[in-house]
């Protein structure tokens, strides 16, 4: 399945932040629709794209690569 442009607008977003809430906020979204966004497109391309921690998300190396 390839990705929606939606899911890969917010995924720059969120690269571009390194922040889920504060993306959700600048795209104008609820956090949990765009975490769901994320793990579509995680699922998509098949592998994780971020690191997740309480202070933000890290890029991973397949994050990296998508960017």
């Amino acid at each position: 399945m390839l990705p929606s442009a939606y899911d890969l607008q917010y995924f720059l977003e969120v690269a571009d932040t390194l922040n889920i809430s504060r993306a959700a906020e600048r795209l104008g979204i609820r956090q949990p629709t765009l975490s769901q966004a994320l793990k579509r497109l995680e699922t998509s391309v098949g592998t994780p794209l971020f690191i997740r921690s309480r202070t933000g998300v890290q890029l991973t190396h397949g994050g990296r690569r998508l960017v």
